[in-house]
C-alpha cells in the first residue's frame, strides 16, 4: 500500500514536491556550513545560491539547513526567496526559529516534539505550517528517545529498533491529534539493522511518507556502504519516499551516492551513467585523476548516455563497446569510442579537450 502524499514547496519561486504516493523517491543533503552571516552578505549568498544549483544538477531535490538562531533563521529566509529548490530549515529546542522561518519561502519545518519545549509550542508551529501551507518533518534518533523508552531498552523489554519506532509513532500522535498530515517521518540509526527494523516496523502499520536515512553513518566510504545495504534493503521492500546518504563529506558526495543507490535500486532513471576501470599495472591513462575532474560535470549533463572511462586498451573499446562514449589511452596518447568504435585518436595532453567535443555532439 502507497503512503499518503505530502507536499513541500510551492511558495514565491520554490517548487512543489510530493513526497509519499506514487512520487519518485527524492534526494536529500544537508547544508554543512554556518549561514548566519548572509543577510549581511551578498557575495556568501551569490556563492551559496550557486552551489545549491550545482547540487540540484546532480540530482538533489530538497536541502535541509540548521537553523540554531534568529540570524541563521532570517538568512534562510533569504536565500529560500532566491532558489527554486525547496529548502527545509531543521529546529530544535527553540519553537520561535520555526515561526520566523515561516515567514519566508522556507518548503518544510523539521522538528521534534519531544524537544521543542512543550504541547503548546509544537501546536503553534503546526498551527503557523497549517496557515502557511507548509510541510513539516518529525526526526527521531536512536540516541533521544523518551527516557521511558531508554529505561525499557536498558531493562531488556524493548529492543533499540523497537523504541525507535516507539518514539516516531509517539511524536507522530501529537501532529495526527492537531489534525495536521502534511507530514514525514524519519527514523534515524548509526546501526543499518536498526535503520532497517524501526523503519520496517513502522511501514507495517502506518502509512506516513519516510525519509530513510542512517546518522552518524561515518567517513565516505563507511557511510556510503552503511547507507547502501539500509536504502537497498528497505527500497526493495518499497518502504521509503525520501533518503539522505549522510557523510562525513561533501554534499556533493551525499548527492552521487543517494543518485547511485536510486538508480541501482531500478527508483531512478535517466542521466549520465558513468563507468570507469579500477586501473592496474597496465595503465594508459589516468583514469582517476579523469574521472575526478569529469564526473561533477557529467553527473549534470542532461543527457541519457553510458560513459566509459578506462585505463588501456585491455579495457578499451572492447569492454567499453556497451558505452555510448568512453576514452582510454596508451603510449601517450588517448582514444575515444562511441559504441566500441574508435572514432578519434589524440595526444593525452588534448584529452579532455576533445573528449568535450565528442559528448557534445550526442
Amino acid at each position: 500500500m502507497a503512503t499518503k502524499e505530502v507536499f513541500i514547496g510551492g511558495k514565491g519561486i520554490t517548487k512543489r514536491i510530493g513526497i509519499g504516493g506514487n512520487n519518485p523517491v527524492s534526494i536529500q543533503t544537508m547544508w554543512k556550513e554556518p549561514i548566519t552571516d548572509v543577510n549581511d552578505n551578498s557575495e556568501k549568498l551569490d556563492l551559496i545560491l550557486k552551489k545549491i544549483n550545482n547540487l540540484q544538477l546532480l540530482g538533489c531535490d530538497i536541502i535541509r539547513f540548521a537553523v540554531p538562531d534568529m540570524k541563521s533563521a532570517a538568512s534562510l529566509c533569504r536565500i529560500a526567496a532566491h532558489t527554486e529548490v525547496p529548502l527545509v530549515a531543521d529546529i530544535h529546542f527553540d519553537y520561535r526559529l520555526a515561526l520566523e522561518c515561516l515567514k519566508g519561502n522556507v518548503a518544510a519545518i523539521r522538528i521534534n516534539p519531544g524537544n521543542i519545549g512543550s504541547a503548546e509550542n509544537t501546536r503553534k508551529v503546526v498551527e503557523a505550517c497549517r496557515e502557511n501551507g507548509v510541510a513539516s518533518g518529525i526526526g527521531s534518533k536512536s540516541g533521544s528517545c523518551p527516557k521511558e523508552l531508554q529505561k525499557k531498552v536498558a531493562a531488556g523489554e524493548r529492543t533499540r529498533a523497537e523504541a525507535l519506532c516507539e518514539t516516531a509513532v509517539i511524536e507522530s500522535a501529537v501532529f495526527e491529534e492537531l489534525h495536521f498530515d502534511q507530514y514525514v517521518v524519519s527514523m534515524k540509526s548509526s546501526s543499518v539493522e536498526e535503520t532497517v527494523l524501526s523503519n520496517r516496523f513502522y511501514a507495517q502499520k502506518y502509512h506516513n511518507p519516510l525519509h530513510l536515512g542512517v546518522t552518524e553513518a561515518g567517513p565516505l566510504i563507511d557511510g556510503v556502504v552503511k547507507s547502501t545495504m539500509a536504502f537497498s534493503t528497505l527500497l526493495n521492500e518499497n518502504i521509503g519516499d525520501t533518503i539522505r546518504v549522510s557523510l562525513s563529506s561533501t554534499p556533493e558526495n551525499e548527492v552521487i551516492a543517494a543518485r547511485n543507490i536510486l538508480k541501482e535500486c531500478g527508483r531512478r532513471t535517466g542521466g549520465v551513467t558513468l563507468v570507469s576501470c579500477p586501473r592496474c599495472g597496465r595503465e594508459g591513462f589516468d583514469v582517476h585523476s579523469f574521472v575526478e575532474r569529469w564526473q561533477p560535470e557529467l553527473l549534470a549533463m542532461d543527457k541519457n548516455i553510458t560513459v566509459a572511462v578506462m585505463g588501456c586498451i585491455v579495457n578499451g573499446p572492447g569492454e567499453g563497446k556497451h558505452a555510448d562514449i568512453g576514452i582510454a589511452g596508451a603510449g601517450g596518447k588517448a582514444i575515444i569510442f562511441k559504441k566500441g568504435q574508435i572514432v578519434r585518436t589524440v595526444p593525452e595532453k588534448d584529452a579532455d579537450t576533445a573528449f568535450r567535443e565528442e559528448i557534445q555532439s550526442l
